[in-house]
């Protein structure tokens, strides 16, 4: 029974994500069929999967793509830790020392007021054109919505429970660590989906305008030389390892949630 119990919110939770998957693939027909001009470039999802699958130079193209993927999921994976670990260290801090807070966060939302690409030419002069400053471009596109949000959470944490750990003698990191922590949780993983592709599309980026390698670079050079199945097929992988990247926070969430704080748990 309690197996069953775990299974039901996960499976409540992956069921949209496959009718959305099945939706977009329609949408994905539906345009290229309204709108037959764009078939000049447009791949439906028949043709991807042959590029991809069974077409009789999908092993090279399969490889080719492949290799470029693993570059960005290294790139957006690194970003990932540290731009949501970064937010919840920051956020914990600027939420127990309120002077901080005053300090930092307007120059925080001012950075993230200018746009990642002006942001570019320094990040790449400071941090280099390799691993690092890609890494740090993705950890951008993580950390600010992801400090708004956990910061939200831990100053929403229940008061009488705050004040029972005050009176009982605790500190306000203790607090924390008790309170506020384990309320947050939902808003740490709602966080970390979000974050989910938005590290993705850091890293590309990162990797158009730095790198000169990984996916980010492989879709910029399809466009110039009319490799539209390569292009199609990168956007069409991009968006699938995107949403299985976010199934899978939404089941350790629903895991976490389960055995730490039951009373947050997804419905």
């Amino acid at each position: 029974m309690k197996t069953l119990n775990l299974l039901r919110p996960i499976g409540k939770f992956l069921l949209p994500l496959l009718v959305s998957l099945i939706l977009l693939v329609v949408l994905w027909y539906g345009f290229l069929q309204l709108y037959p001009q764009v078939g000049l470039v447009g791949k439906s999802p028949g043709e991807v999967w042959k590029y991809l699958v069974t077409g009789p130079t999908s092993g090279t193209a399969r490889h080719a793509i492949f290799a470029e993927m693993r570059i960005t999921l290294r790139d957006a994976g690194i970003g990932f830790i540290a731009g949501l670990g970064g937010a919840l260290v920051v956020a914990a801090l600027f939420v127990g020392v309120p002077a901080v807070a005053q300090a930092f966060l307007p120059v925080a939302m001012l950075l993230r007021s200018v746009p990642l690409v002006a942001l570019t030419p320094i990040i790449v002069l400071v941090f280099g054109r390799g691993l690092l400053g890609v890494t740090v471009m993705a950890a951008i596109v993580v950390f600010f919505p992801a400090l708004v949000m956990i910061m939200t959470a831990l100053r929403n944490a229940p008061t009488q429970a705050m004040e029972l750990v005050a009176a009982y003698g605790g500190s306000r990191w203790t607090a924390m660590r008790m309170v506020s922590v384990p309320a947050a949780l939902p808003a740490v993983f709602a966080a970390a989906r979000v974050s989910v592709p938005g590290a993705l599309i850091g890293a590309l980026l990162g990797e158009w305008l730095g790198s000169g390698t990984g996916l980010g670079a492989g879709l910029i050079r399809a466009i110039p030389t009319f490799q539209y199945n390569r292009l199609w097929a990168s956007i069409a992988l991009v968006t699938v390892v995107s949403v299985f990247a976010y199934a899978v926070v939404g089941v350790l969430e629903n895991l976490v949630l389960a055995r730490f704080a039951p009373e947050q748990g997804r419905d």
